[in-house]
C-alpha cells in the first residue's frame, strides 16, 4: 500500500503515548497544499488507490480513485476560474453529503479560494448573515427544501453579483454544476508566483454554532489539514488501504476531521452514506457491506445503534471505533462493547482546533475520560490568573500560543478583533 504520511511527519511509528508525545513532529514546505501535495501526488504515484466510496438511498454508487478525484477537482478548478473565482475569494458550500463536495473542497484549495462549508439546514436569516459577513463570492448547493429560493432572496440584498451553482438541477439563474464540469479539462497545472497558495494563508472558514450571540467566523490556514494526522492515524487508527467512515454532515467541522484530510494523508479511503433520513440499521448494513474498518460517530449514533436489534451482525471488518462531540454515557459504551467486542475511544476538539485530547491508540478506553493531550498542542489547565491548577481542581483548558499558533489551531476569528482579543491573550488561547 502507498501512504503519503511519511512526507509530512518526521516519524510515523511510536512505541508508546509518551514516545508519540515527545517525538511527533510535522514537516512541510512553505507552499504546502492538500490538493496538490496529497490528492495530485496520490494520482501520480498510485492512481488506482481508492479515495472515496459513496452511496445513497436510491441505489446510486460511486467509487473514485485518486486519479479520478484529481481530474474531477481539476475540472472544477477550471470551471470556477472561468466563472471568475480566484485566490482569496469566499465560496460557500451547502452540499449535504454529495460526492461533489470533495471535488469542490480540493478544487478550492488548489485555487487558494477560501471555502465555507455550511449545513443545508440554514434558513434565510442564516444565509443572509453568512453571505454578508464573509462577503461570499459564490455558492455551490444542493436543491433542498427552500435552500435555493432563500439564496435568491438573500442575493437581492447584496451589493455584488453572486455566482450560483447547483447539483444536478436546471434552474434559472443557476449553473448546473454536473453538466458544466463535464465540459472542462481534467488538467490543471500548479500555478507559480502570487497565484500559488501558501501554507500559512487562509483556506477555510467555519461559522461557529452561535449558541451565544451571532456565529463567529473561525479561519484556518492550509496547514490545518496536516493537523488532522494525529486525528486519523493515532486516534481513529485508520488503515493504509482500508476504509474509514465518520458519521458527519459536510456542513460541520467533523466532516474534515473524519472524512478528508488526515484519512487521505494516512492512506485510507473514505466511505460516505448520503442518506435521506438517518436509520441506525441501514447505516450499520452499509458499513458492513462496504467493509468499513474504522468508524467514528457522536455518542447519539451509538445510542441509536444499541437500541436496534443488532446482535448477530458481522462486525469482523470493523477493527476500531471512536467518538466525540458530547459525553459518552457508560451504558452506551458497555452495551456496544457487549455486542461488538469493541471499546469506544473518546476524543475532544473544537471548531478552532483539530483533535486536542484523545484516547490515542496506546491508551485504554476509560469511561468519563477524554484521554490525553495531542502532541500538536501545549495544553494547560489554568485559573483566572493564568496559574496552573492542582490535580483535582477545575481549570480552563488553555493552548500555549506564545510562539504563535501551531498547525491545527485556528488563525483567527475572522474580521472580529474584539473576539480575538477576548480569547487569545497573555500567550494563550
Amino acid at each position: 500500500m502507498t501512504s503519503l504520511i511519511e512526507n509530512f511527519v518526521e516519524r510515523v511509528d511510536f512505541d508508546s503515548y509518551e514516545d508519540f508525545m515527545k517525538n511527533f513532529k510535522l514537516k512541510y514546505e512553505p507552499d504546502y497544499n492538500f490538493g496538490f501535495d496529497v490528492v495530485d501526488k496520490y494520482a501520480e504515484i498510485d492512481p488506482e488507490k481508492i479515495a472515496l466510496i459513496w452511496t445513497n438511498d436510491h441505489d446510486e454508487h460511486h467509487t473514485f480513485t485518486f486519479k479520478q478525484m484529481s481530474e474531477y477537482s481539476n475540472k472544477t478548478v477550471n470551471l470556477l476560474k472561468r466563472l471568475g473565482i480566484k485566490k482569496g475569494d469566499k465560496v460557500m458550500l451547502t452540499l449535504k453529503n454529495r460526492y461533489e463536495w470533495w471535488f469542490c473542497m480540493i478544487a478550492l484549495h488548489k485555487i487558494g479560494a477560501i471555502v465555507i462549508p455550511a449545513t443545508h439546514m440554514l434558513k434565510l436569516h442564516d444565509i443572509d448573515f453568512r453571505l454578508n459577513q464573509a462577503e461570499v463570492t459564490a455558492v455551490i448547493s444542493v436543491e433542498e427544501d427552500s435552500l435555493l429560493p432563500d439564496y435568491e432572496e438573500a442575493e437581492k440584498k447584496l451589493d455584488w453579483d453572486l455566482v450560483k451553482l447547483v447539483i444536478e438541477t436546471d434552474r434559472d439563474g443557476w449553473i448546473n454544476f454536473n453538466e458544466a464540469i463535464e465540459k472542462e479539462s481534467p488538467v490543471y497545472e500548479r500555478p507559480t508566483g502570487p497565484e500559488n497558495p501558501m501554507a500559512d494563508e487562509t483556506f477555510l472558514i467555519y461559522f461557529t454554532s452561535g449558541t451565544s450571540g451571532n456565529p463567529k467566523m473561525v479561519s484556518h490556514a492550509h496547514t490545518y489539514s496536516l493537523g488532522h494526522i494525529p486525528t486519523a492515524k493515532y486516534w481513529h487508527n485508520v488503515i493504509d488501504g482500508g476504509v474509514h467512515h465518520s458519521a458527519a454532515d459536510t456542513g460541520w467541522g467533523k466532516a474534515v476531521w473524519g472524512n478528508l484530510y488526515g484519512q487521505w494523508i494516512s492512506g485510507t479511503s473514505v466511505f460516505i452514506y448520503d442518506y435521506d433520513r438517518f436509520n441506525g440499521i441501514k447505516l450499520l448494513e452499509k458499513i458492513i457491506e462496504n467493509k468499513v474498518n474504522t468508524f467514528c460517530a457522536p455518542p447519539t449514533v451509538y445510542r441509536f445503534l444499541i437500541k436496534e436489534n443488532i446482535e448477530g451482525y458481522d462486525f469482523s471488518n470493523l477493527t476500531y471505533v471512536t467518538t466525540a462531540g458530547e459525553p459518552l454515557p457508560p451504558e452506551v459504551s458497555e452495551r456496544f462493547y457487549e455486542i461488538s467486542g469493541l471499546r469506544i475511544k473518546e476524543g475532544f476538539g473544537q471548531t478552532e482546533t483539530t483533535l486536542s485530547i484523545g484516547t490515542f491508540i496506546w491508551l485504554d478506553a476509560k469511561v468519563g475520560c477524554l484521554g490525553k493531550p495531542s502532541p500538536l498542542y501545549n495544553l494547560k489547565l489554568l485559573d483566572e490568573d493564568n496559574n496552573e491548577v492542582d490535580i483535582g481542581e477545575k481549570g480552563e483548558l488553555c493552548f500555549d500560543i506564545s510562539n504563535g499558533p501551531t498547525p491545527g489551531l485556528f488563525k483567527e476569528y475572522y474580521k472580529d478583533p474584539v473576539k480575538q482579543a477576548e480569547q487569545c491573550h497573555d500567550g494563550y488561547y
